[in-house]
């Protein structure tokens, strides 16, 4: 069920209805409900790994919950008696035991997520080994159809698992309230990847009927949609046709569909966060903003500070900083220390634990090379970035042009293209492909086309061009003005016929100029698939 579907929008009418309909107290049971119901349109089979995930991680939960409260009776009844060694040797084996069930539940979920969504790659890769070394196999390729949200999910509930065992909140002890946090229907398809302390503390509230805040989400709502079908929808044909025709649309042509991707990707991934969280906020709900403006970036760390922000959040907590700090990671620190000097040694940690997780989000994007070469090219950029450090301050030391208004435009404009030229491999989806397109942008000078009418052969009018520069330009004048305050806010601060013209505008907008698919069948959104 698309968001920008019929059915989604009847759905969410009827249950918005509802919602204040129902007394407080059952409110959130009827998300939950409400939240099945959406998941099943995705496959009735599908419903048993999300359960398995939920029941799995409310058991390891309440197991690690369990010992700890054991462990705090324990040794109050026996404070007087236990020496410091034994208080302390209690505690080792208790946090023994937590990590015992905290492993296994990450095991088990993660190996569900690996199942479905890797091993059709892996066991496709053995094959082509076993065959470049002459090799009789009969390996079956396996391939199973994803569930919907698996890797999304997957990460949330195992944050939330890993966050009980930090003891960084105590664990759910009702497992409809904890099945309602892991399967909340809004941020399902794409997210974003919520916090449990963060999300509960809106998620099981009683709402009552807010005027404001409902119509701050459909104002979120409708610029999703806006964001959606006026842009990302609009420009999918042209970048269809460059990507599909690689041998007719090279050189300034790799350069058109890198820029119209890349607005495609904003629009489309934003747009359906924008939806997201609309919708999570008519029903009183509030989840975490996914972008920063993330195409005002200076650098390519700070892009990712600012693009997919809850995923880069989980990345550094859950695994750049557990690694880099563990105690074998340490001790090969040293040990480098002694053997390659200190300048060497105390980067191994960081190194090592960037390219890791650089490696994950490349293969948790898809389960292909493309995307492994896409992580692994992010991360060589950040670290020769690092590395170049002392250059760019000598640099700026001599030439004292780092405040100026042109060399931070600059700085945007080389992030911008930098991430348009990594992120091609997303839209090739082959590697060698994408490498002999860089290399055409060089080689075949073919500028020239760009005013010979060419434009106008990729699936769009004149019409269309125009509507997208409007479109994109209404979307650059909002973030720009919200960088100091809320747009909506500001808004809301206008009289009442600015306003509420400003919401007719877009409606029409929408419905005017949305590019709709065959019986409103709009474009699947992008980050869905992943």
């Amino acid at each position: 069920m698309l968001f920008t579907s019929y059915e989604f929008i009847m759905f969410a009418a009827i249950l918005f209805v509802l919602y204040y309909l129902v007394p407080k107290k059952f409110q959130w049971m009827l998300l939950l409900l409400a939240s099945y119901v959406f998941y099943s349109f995705a496959g009735i089979r599908y419903i048993a790994y999300i359960l398995a995930t939920t029941l799995s991680t409310w058991l390891a939960s309440r197991m690690i919950g369990k010992l700890k409260d054991t462990q705090a009776e324990y040794l109050e009844r026996n404070k007087e008696t236990l020496s410091r060694e034994e208080k302390k040797a209690y505690k080792e084996r208790t946090k023994k035991r937590q990590r015992l069930w905290l492993v296994l539940c990450m095991v088990f979920n993660f190996g569900i997520l690996a199942v479905l969504k890797y091993s059709g790659f892996v066991l496709q890769n053995v094959k082509s080994v076993f065959n470049v070394l002459s090799v009789k196999n009969n390996i079956p390729i396996l391939r199973f159809a994803l569930p919907l949200g698996i890797s999304f999910y997957t990460f949330q509930t195992m944050g939330y698992i890993i966050d009980v065992y930090r003891d960084k909140y105590p664990y759910e002890k009702n497992v409809f309230k904890l099945a309602l946090f892991i399967s909340f229907f809004p941020q399902l398809i794409q997210g974003p990847i919520s916090r449990f302390d963060d999300l509960k503390k809106t998620l099981f509230d009683e709402h009552s009927f807010d005027l404001k805040a409902i119509s701050f989400g459909f104002q979120r709502i409708l610029w999703g949609f806006f964001k959606k079908l006026v842009i990302a929808d609009r420009l999918l044909p042209a970048v269809n046709t460059i990507v599909r025709n690689p041998e007719e649309y090279q050189g300034v042509f790799v350069l058109v569909g890198m820029f119209f991707y890349a607005i495609q990707l904003y629009a489309d991934f934003t747009g359906g966060i924008d939806i997201a969280i609309g919708v999570a906020e008519i029903f009183g709900v509030r989840l975490t903003e996914n972008f920063e403006r993330p195409y005002f970036s200076k650098s390519i760390t700070e892009y990712w500070r600012r693009w997919h922000i809850t995923l880069g959040t989980w990345f550094r907590e859950y695994m750049f900083f557990p690694i880099s700090v563990s105690k074998s990671m340490l001790n090969l620190s040293k040990k480098c220390r002694k053997l390659f000097g200190d300048a060497i040694g105390k980067r191994i940690p960081v190194y090592i634990a960037t390219i890791v997780v650089w490696f994950t989000t490349g293969i948790w994007h898809g389960a292909a090379w493309n995307f492994v070469v896409w992580g692994l090219l992010n991360c060589l950029v950040i670290l020769v970035s690092q590395e170049c450090i002392p250059l760019y301050q000598r640099f700026h030391n001599r030439f004292n042009v780092q405040h100026t208004f042109w060399y931070r435009l600059f700085q945007v404009a080389r992030t911008f293209w930098l991430m348009s030229f990594l992120r091609t491999l997303d839209c090739y989806r082959d590697v060698p492909t994408t490498f002999r397109m860089y290399a055409s942008v060089f080689t075949k000078w073919n500028y020239g086309k760009l005013f010979g009418g060419e434009l106008l052969k990729l699936g769009l009018t004149v019409s269309d061009y125009i509507v997208l520069v409007l479109a994109v330009l209404l979307v650059l004048y909002v973030s720009l003005k919200s960088r100091s305050a809320s747009f909506r806010e500001q808004l809301a601060a206008k009289p009442f016929a600015v306003r509420y013209l400003s919401y007719f505008v877009l409606i029409v907008s929408i419905l005017v100029f949305g590019a709709y698919g065959v019986g409103y069948d709009a474009s699947q959104f992008i980050y869905s698939q992943f």
